[in-house]
C-alpha cells in the first residue's frame, strides 16, 4: 500500500462485514468475501495507521509504526483460545515500542467493533513489580501526578479501567487516586457507538488529540524506574 495513502474513513459496509463475518464464520464465506473486507476493512485501518504515524512519532519516535504490525491480524489461533470459530469480528491497532518484554511498556490502541469502537492508553499486563512501582511513584509525587490527570478524567472524559484486587491495597492517597492504585492493570479509555466521525477522517483528528493529551501519563507509565 502506498505511503501517501489518505484515511478518508470507514464506510457502513465496514460495520456491516464484521456483523454478517460474525454470522457466517467460516473459510468459503470468508474468502467469498475478501474483497470487501480488504476494501472496507483492511485498507482503511492501515490508512489510518498512516495518518497517525505523525503524532505517535512525536510521542515516542521507538514505537513499531510498520501498518502490517500496528494492526491486528484477522485470523483468530484458535490454538489457544476457546473461541474456535476462524476469524475474529473486531480489528485493534496498537502503538508500543517493538519489546520482547512488551507486556511491561504502556501502549496505545484503538478497536473496531460491530457495534462501535474504544480507543485508550494504557499497561494492559504488566507485572506485579510494575504496578507497585507505578504506585509507589504515584505516592512519592501525588500532587504532580493529580495534575497532570484530573483533565484527562474530568475535561477530555476518558475512564480508568483495568482489573480491581480482590482485596483493597492499603495506602494513604485520598480518593482521587484509589482509581489509580487499585488495580493489577490499568488504563484509560474512551467508548463510543457507530458514529459518523467514524466515515470520515474526524475520527483520526479525535485520535490524535486525545492520544497528544495522554503523553504525560504514557510517559510517566513507561518511566525507566517502573521497567
Amino acid at each position: 500500500m502506498a505511503k501517501n495513502i489518505e484515511f478518508k474513513g470507514f464506510t457502513p459496509n465496514t460495520f456491516q462485514f464484521l456483523r454478517d463475518l460474525g454470522e457466517n464464520n467460516y473459510k468459503e464465506w470468508f474468502e467469498a468475501n475478501r474483497s470487501v473486507y480488504e476494501t472496507e476493512l483492511l485498507h482503511p485501518f492501515k490508512a489510518l495507521v498512516l495518518a497517525l504515524t505523525p503524532v505517535m512519532y512525536s510521542i515516542d519516535s521507538n514505537f513499531e509504526f510498520r501498518p502490517h504490525r500496528v494492526l491486528s491480524r484477522i485470523y483468530r489461533d484458535t490454538r489457544f483460545s476457546k473461541n474456535k470459530e476462524p476469524y475474529k469480528t473486531c480489528l485493534w491497532i496498537t502503538f508500543q515500542q517493538p519489546v520482547s518484554d512488551w507486556k511491561d511498556y504502556p501502549g496505545f490502541y484503538m478497536e473496531l467493533s460491530p457495534e462501535g469502537y474504544r480507543y485508550g492508553m494504557g499497561l494492559f499486563m504488566p507485572k506485579k513489580k510494575i504496578m507497585d512501582s507505578f504506585r509507589e511513584r504515584i505516592e512519592f509525587d501525588a500532587g504532580e501526578f493529580s495534575q497532570n490527570t484530573k483533565h484527562i478524567v474530568t475535561g477530555l472524559g476518558f475512564g480508568i479501567g483495568g482489573d480491581l484486587y480482590k482485596k483493597p491495597m492499603q495506602n494513604n492517597l485520598d480518593e482521587y487516586f484509589q482509581p489509580w492504585v487499585q488495580r493489577k492493570n490499568v488504563y484509560v479509555q474512551k467508548s463510543f457507538p457507530i458514529g459518523e466521525e467514524l466515515f470520515s477522517c474526524k475520527i483520526a483528528e479525535n485520535m490524535e488529540s486525545d492520544f497528544k493529551a495522554l503523553e504525560w501519563l504514557y510517559n510517566f507509565m513507561k518511566d525507566d524506574d517502573l521497567i
